[in-house]
């Protein structure tokens, strides 16, 4: 005759086989999902380097330069004279280094829009007050003592 103690290792022991077999099937389906994910990966990591070298291909000068004679008439194209280009130092400011508005100028400015759009009568002096407040931003003249020949660039590599 079985004992209970007998009947009781053998549910732990049923128990822990379900168990064992549950984590195993699991452990399986994810090594699936990680060969699929690593395919992925492959196939993603051949097309950029496909598309690399098409562009490679795309933008070599000889192929651009054939390219601007064939259809030149068209295009009208012409090439870009020096004094065409300009250094960064004479670019706008950025939106980063433009100055904030005064939060009381502005509120001030909106009181009185309202005040005079009740009143029937526009409000220029406020309008005025306000556009006065905000300096233009202005590209700094190019300067006499500069290196002309001195350019500068930036890269846009990955």
């Amino acid at each position: 005759m079985l004992k209970t103690f007998d009947l009781v290792l053998i549910g732990v022991m049923t128990a822990t086989a379900a168990v064992t077999y549950t984590i195993k099937h699991r452990a399986e389906l994810k090594l699936e999902e990680v060969h699929r994910l690593e395919a992925e990966i492959k196939l993603e990591k051949d097309t950029i380097d496909l598309l690399k070298a098409d562009w490679a291909l795309q933008s070599q000068p000889n192929r651009l330069e054939r390219l601007v004679k064939a259809y030149n008439e068209e295009l009208k194209l012409q090439p870009t004279e020096s004094t065409a280009l300009v250094h960064a130092k004479e670019l706008p400011m950025l939106k980063s280094e433009v100055p904030v508005p005064d939060v009381t100028e502005a509120k001030a400015g909106a009181k009185g829009a309202t005040v005079a759009g009740a009143n029937g009568a526009p409000d220029t002096k406020g309008a005025q007050a306000t556009a006065k407040a905000q300096p233009i931003p202005m590209p700094a003249p190019r300067g006499e003592a500069e290196d002309a020949d001195q350019i500068e660039t930036g890269s846009v590599e990955e």
